[in-house]
Order: structure tokens, then C-alpha cells, then sequence
């Protein structure tokens, strides 16, 4: 591809991204100053990477494309203060599976590794510089304002734990520490990304720029979730799964809101083609089934979406599109887990099997001749554990005594 100027360099940036704030500093950077924009991305590393990181992925093929550098951190320590979803017994494993599996998915699409730089959050978020700074910003920031900012972001429960309120101060405070210009993230983070172009300032750091992706419904048509497994497609699902969880996939005929299927095609699908292919063009293939008709080939989304409306494009002949291009996208990251021992011993360190879950033992009726049952006298009276629930007296007075008949003794 040739390459590209200042206004179109920024275009691409900005491309299918919901929001922007400071746009200025990245026009700056670009136009005024004639240099690379510094971003990063960063990922807490907990639940297995899903096909919704497709969508990040594409952004920052865009950003390098642009000139951008950038920088992925994994944030080890982030995935343990988010209410323990990854265990710190687990925290090392998982960062190294997702190292791995963000790798393949880069190259997946087309990016050269090369251009990119990955940190691992606890490489520096644990010196005595990182932490005296983040008691800096403990002491300007309150504890409303820490929860609010992580609302949308660290899991809410219920007499949450003080992790949940550091969070968003160390999202905040490892864009000074990463040294760069900007931070990008799904516009679920804007509270946290608002947090630190207000706070930053006040222990002497300079306000960033942040761009936002729109969050993209899972195939429930919700948010795709690493902890809900109806809602995403695990990079490792085999085709016949893939299959199977699309055909189960929320896409009502001529409804747009909430697709899943569509916003997929939207922003994954539609740039990877364009990433792959040599002349930058978008293709989007849809098979129209037996007939010998030609497939439907779509470079644009607005003209998908019209014909999704007027049920032209219907979800079956959808589904098995995005099927075909999704397994094809699936097929050399797979080839890469199988060929790699390393990564396949890694997967089982940092995702072990649960254990089974232990049934729990009813209290068997061993009968009358049990040692402890229960036993009954000659003279009306009983003896054993739980004698006290049977018992009806000692004689045959005391027991008709007892006794009810319609509610009148």
C-alpha cells in the first residue's frame, strides 16, 4: 500500500471508533510534531481470549498502518485485583497464555509482530517509584469517584473488596509510566479513561487522548463475555463448535439492534479483508445456496445492513457466511496451538480443569436395628438419638393425653 498522509493517518485512527477525547493531542502529535503517536492497549489477563479480541485487534492493525507505535500490556496484577478472577497462583500462567494467543491472533489478521511492543504490568507496577505515585493518587482521588470510574469495568458485588477501587487508579497511572500519548480501550472504559484526564494533572502528569471501539454483542446479542460461554467463541473452538454456536446465535431477521452476527461482520470481518488484501479493498462473501446462483459479495456494511432490512440477506444465508470467513480466520491460530507444546503446556497451567463438584451425602435409614436408631420399650417409652420427635409418653395415659382427634383432646 502507498503511504500515507498526515489527514489520512488520522482518518484511519479514527476509524469505526465510537469516541474520541483530546483528539487535539494526536493531531498534534502527528501534524505539528511529525512523529509516531504512542498508544497503548491493555488487557487484564483473566478469562481465555475470545473472538471478540478480533475487534481491539483490528484497531491496532489500523494504528500500526497509521505509523502509530504501540504497546500491549498484559496486566497481570489488574486480572487479580478485578474481584480475584485470576487467581495469584495463576496470574503468571495466564499472562504467558495471553501473550500466545494475542500473538496468533495479531498475525491472524495480518500484523507483523516486529512493530509491536508487549509489557507485563507487574514488570513495573511493582517498583517503589510505580508505588509511591500511586499513593499520590490515592490521596487526590475519592473513594466515590474510584468506584464510579470502575463501574462498567471491575466486577460488582456486594461488600466489594478495596482491589476493586485501585484499579482504575493504576489504569490511570500506567499511561505516564508506558510513556504514551494515548490510551485505546472499548467505550466501557470511559469512566476510567475521564478519571485519568482528570486526576493525572494533580500529581504533575500530563493529560492523554483516548479512543474508544463501541462494544460489540456477543451471540446472545449482550456483551461478549470471557465468563459466559453462550455469549462468545473461544479462539480454540474447533469448526464443528463454531458451527454449532452461530446456528444457536441471536440475528432476528431484519433487525440490526443487537445483531451479533452483523456487528461482527462490521468490524472484524469486513477490515480483516481489507487488511489481507493487496489493494485495501473490503469483501465480504455471502454463498446463496444451491441453485448455482452467484454468492453476494458486499464492500460495504451500509449496503449489507440494507439488505439485512429488506431480508434480502437473510440470518441462515448470514450465519453460514460468517461461519465460513470465521473458521478460515480460526484455522491458522489452531495450526499454531497444535504445533506449539509450549503454549498447549501453558493453556493447562493457567486454565486448569475445575474439579468436579462433590455430592453431598444423605443420611442413609439404616433401620430399627441400628446401633443409636431409635427403639421402642416394652412400656411405650423409647430410647436412641432423636427419641425426642417420637416419643408420646412413658404410659398409656400420658401418651392418650397427647393426643389430638379434630382438634379437641
Amino acid at each position: 500500500m502507498a503511504d500515507l498522509d498526515a489527514q489520512q493517518k488520522i482518518a484511519l485512527i479514527n476509524e469505526n471508533l465510537q469516541e474520541v477525547l483530546r483528539p487535539d493531542i494526536i493531531e498534534n502529535a502527528i501534524i505539528k510534531e511529525n512523529r509516531p503517536l504512542v498508544i497503548y492497549w491493555g488487557t487484564a489477563t483473566t478469562g481465555k481470549p475470545h473472538c471478540g479480541y478480533f475487534v481491539p485487534m483490528i484497531k491496532i492493525a489500523q494504528f500500526l498502518r497509521a505509523g502509530c507505535r504501540v504497546k500491549i500490556l498484559l496486566a497481570d496484577i489488574h486480572g487479580f485485583l478485578d474481584n480475584l478472577k485470576a487467581p495469584i497462583e495463576l496470574v503468571k500462567f495466564r499472562a504467558e497464555y495471553y501473550q500466545y494467543a494475542i500473538k496468533a491472533l495479531l498475525k491472524a489478521v495480518g500484523v507483523s509482530l516486529d512493530k509491536l511492543e508487549f509489557v507485563l504490568g507487574s514488570s513495573y507496577q511493582l517498583t517503589a517509584e510505580y508505588t509511591m505515585d500511586l499513593f499520590r493518587l490515592s490521596s487526590v482521588v475519592t473513594e466515590h469517584d474510584a468506584k464510579k470510574a470502575g463501574a462498567e469495568v471491575v466486577k460488582q458485588v456486594e461488600n466489594a473488596t478495596l482491589s476493586g477501587l485501585i484499579y482504575p487508579l493504576m489504569q490511570s497511572l500506567d499511561e505516564q509510566f508506558l510513556e504514551v500519548d494515548a490510551q485505546f480501550g472499548g467505550v466501557d472504559q470511559r469512566k476510567i479513561f475521564t478519571l485519568a484526564t482528570e486526576v493525572l494533572p494533580k500529581i504533575g502528569y500530563k493529560e492523554r487522548a483516548h479512543l474508544m471501539n463501541p462494544m460489540v454483542p456477543g451471540l446472545a446479542g449482550g456483551k461478549m463475555s470471557a465468563s459466559d460461554p453462550d455469549s462468545k467463541i473461544d479462539i480454540l473452538d474447533t469448526a464443528d463448535l463454531v458451527r454449532k454456536k452461530i446456528r444457536k446465535a441471536y440475528a432476528a431477521a431484519q433487525t440490526l439492534e443487537g445483531n451479533g452476527m452483523i456487528s461482527f461482520v462490521e468490524y472484524v470481518l469486513l477490515p480483516v479483508s481489507s487488511l489481507q488484501s493487496s489493494d485495501g479493498e473490503m469483501r465480504f462473501e455471502v454463498e446463496q445456496g444451491e441453485g448455482g446462483k452467484e454468492p453476494i459479495v458486499y464492500s460495504d456494511i451500509h449496503t449489507l445492513k440494507e439488505d439485512y432490512k429488506a431480508d434480502r440477506l437473510t440470518p441462515q444465508l448470514l450465519k453460514a457466511a460468517v461461519t465460513k470467513a470465521l473458521v478460515d480466520i480460526l484455522t491458522p491460530i489452531q495450526a499454531e496451538f497444535q504445533a506449539s507444546p509450549e503454549w498447549q503446556e501453558v493453556e493447562k497451567k493457567a486454565y486448569p480443569p475445575a474439579e468436579p463438584a462433590k455430592k453431598k451425602k444423605t443420611p442413609k435409614d439404616k433401620g430399627s436395628r441400628y446401633p443409636g436408631a431409635v427403639k421402642a420399650n416394652p412400656d411405650g417409652s423409647v430410647d436412641g438419638r432423636g427419641k425426642e420427635t417420637v416419643e408420646v409418653g412413658s404410659g398409656a395415659e400420658e401418651a392418650m393425653g397427647r393426643l389430638e382427634v379434630n382438634g379437641v383432646k
